[in-house]
């Protein structure tokens, strides 16, 4: 496809990386209603298109029914939560009954096999799946490239990456920009290795310490500060690679045109108009996160020992010139007398006045596009020992949004019951637009907290539910998690290191846990002290005076 010039989603004479791809596809959604940790039968199904239909009954005449339904509708794209692990079961059930099942035009499907594997130092794991052709099939409950971009998002990224869309949805964002790469490479006639052997050159200790430093980071003062600008470069790695022409081939010969700066360059103006485009235009919101996660793991893969086209050199010089970049926008807002209050690669958080200027200076200099947010407030909190936490803050914004990360509300082994309550504390904190009127806000805060704390001991457990990544099948020592692996083993239910298991603790001192379906009771000390953990963060906010000028201290911070 790629030297002929074709790509999927696409029509005749259509520009492959335009934003506007209009498409007229017949979509359903199909919902299995039973729940597939604990029963392969299909009893319960729900239909949706212009209208609803349910079908319920024996699993043989609901997939009878089922079927007669989808030959009927003749969808090109199927919505259906959990298909991966529905598809094979469904499959199986056909065959039982003697049924044909119609999800795939020509009655061939393709089969993948379930694995598990490392990426970005976590364990992930990708159930099975059965793919049809001539129709696109979305498992939009296990879909990363779904939930960040959508249906549009899936259409794009198998147009960038020349993937079909029934992949491009099961793939990861390192994948997807790979298989970008690999086309690339193709059409203008590059050969590319189906393995890589391009080991590491030899270098002395001194050389490899001052260029293997990862990104430039600013410790905050823990605190809350008020009429701060955070200035964001966009896709600032990606902008480096194309600007220094830094590709394995051009490292020792930085006089030669590069491969990456050249496939990388179309992509990054892509995503500059897309996230100019989503704006006014929430139609493209989904289309710029997919390309903004591909841009991610581009630099990531340069790293990767086994990316076709990484190589560490490369990923040193962009983490390098990344570093000296944040340094000289520290310098220029100092010297148009800002303070800096925290800085993460590629953002800083400044406070002063003539932040306009700021940008058009940086941007001038640096020949990197920024974005700026005015926060009304932000808080920074501390780590455990009393010094500032790199990635936990939250703030108001402008707009009347709070911008959160690291926090209870934003994690996602946070149940749900403790989610909510941080959630309403932080939609309360948002009508404050000043420190002066948060302050005033404090004891409704606290009787937010004090309710929930009350309602805690007749709550639902199933609200209570913590949902963790498992990393492993068997633990050295006691512990939770582990106890909620044992539980799911005698629930009878496969599990594989990468998956994502739900557990609610009966008793927290004897490692005792039930699966979410299960509870009945819970250890109301331990969810308790969640809840404190939660309001401990809100309540910061109050006991701390306003901070206006506190330099942040520079560190270095190993890359993502």
């Amino acid at each position: 496809m790629a030297e002929n010039g074709l790509f999927p989603c696409g029509a005749e004479n259509d520009s492959r990386c335009s934003p506007e791809f209009p498409h007229d596809l017949n979509i359903i959604e199909l919902k299995v209603l039973n729940n597939p940790a604990l029963s392969s039968l299909c009893s319960d199904v729900e239909v949706i298109c212009e209208y609803t239909e349910r079908l319920t009954g024996q699993t043989n005449d609901v997939l009878a029914d089922l079927f007669v339904l989808v030959r009927s509708l003749n969808p090109d794209v199927i919505l259906m939560p959990d298909a991966d692990t529905w598809m094979p079961r469904i499959q199986k059930e056909a065959q039982k009954h003697g049924l044909a099942m119609p999800f795939s035009r020509n009655g061939k499907y393709r089969q993948m096999d379930a694995r598990s594997y490392w990426s970005y130092g976590r364990v992930e794991h990708k159930e099975s799946a059965l793919i049809p052709d001539g129709r696109i099939l979305i498992d939009t409950e296990q879909s990363f490239v779904y939930q960040e971009g959508g249906l549009d998002g899936v259409l794009m990224a198998a147009r960038l990456s020349g993937l079909p869309p029934n992949l491009a949805s099961r793939f990861t964002p390192g994948t997807l920009i790979s298989s970008y790469e690999v086309y690339e490479a193709v059409k203008q006639g590059i050969a590319v290795p189906f393995r890589k052997s391009d080991p590491e050159m030899i270098r002395h200790i001194s050389r490899l310490q001052a260029a293997d430093r990862g990104g430039m980071m600013f410790q905050p003062e823990p605190g809350i500060y008020e009429n701060v600008e955070e200035i964001d470069f966009t896709s600032m790695y990606p902008s480096i690679i194309v600007q220094a022409n830094l590709s394995p081939e051009t490292i020792g010969h930085p006089e030669r045109a590069g491969f990456l700066p050249a496939a990388l360059k179309p992509l990054l103006d892509l995503r500059i108009t897309t996230k100019r485009l989503k704006k006014t235009d929430p139609r493209f919101a989904g289309i710029d996160s997919i390309l903004k996660w591909m841009l991610v793991t581009c630099f990531g893969y340069t790293g990767y020992k086994n990316a076709k086209f990484g190589r560490i050199e490369v990923h040193e010089g962009i983490t390098g010139r990344s570093r000296d970049i944040l340094i000289r926008t520290k310098d220029r807002a100092e010297e148009m007398g800002f303070t800096v209050l925290h800085g993460i690669v590629d953002c800083l958080w400044v406070q002063g006045s003539g932040i306009e200027m700021l940008k058009q200076k940086v941007e001038n200099e640096m020949r990197i596009l920024t974005e700026i947010e005015h926060f009304n407030w932000i808080v920074f909190l501390p780590q455990a020992d009393g010094s500032g936490a790199y990635n936990r803050y939250y703030g108001r914004l402008r707009d009347g949004s709070v911008k959160v990360r690291g926090i209870a509300a934003r994690r996602h082994d946070t149940p749900k019951f403790v989610r909510s309550m941080q959630g309403t504390m932080l939609e309360v904190m948002a009508g404050a637009e000043s420190i002066a009127a948060l302050k005033d806000k404090k004891e409704e805060i606290r009787n937010i907290f004090r309710e929930t704390v009350r309602r805690l001991p007749a709550s639902d457990p199933k609200a209570l539910v913590i949902n963790r990544r498992i990393s492993r099948l068997t633990y050295a020592h006691r512990c939770l998690e582990g106890a909620a692996v044992q539980a799911y083993r005698d629930r009878g239910i496969e599990i594989a290191p990468g998956m994502k298991i739900g557990y609610i603790v009966r008793d927290a001192r004897r490692y005792s846990v039930d699966t979410g379906w299960d509870a009945a009771i819970f250890d109301l000390p331990y969810y308790h002290t969640l809840l404190e953990k939660a309001w401990e963060e809100i309540a910061f906010a109050f006991r701390t005076p306003p901070l206006r000028r506190n330099p942040a201290k520079a560190g270095i911070a190993c890359s993502p």
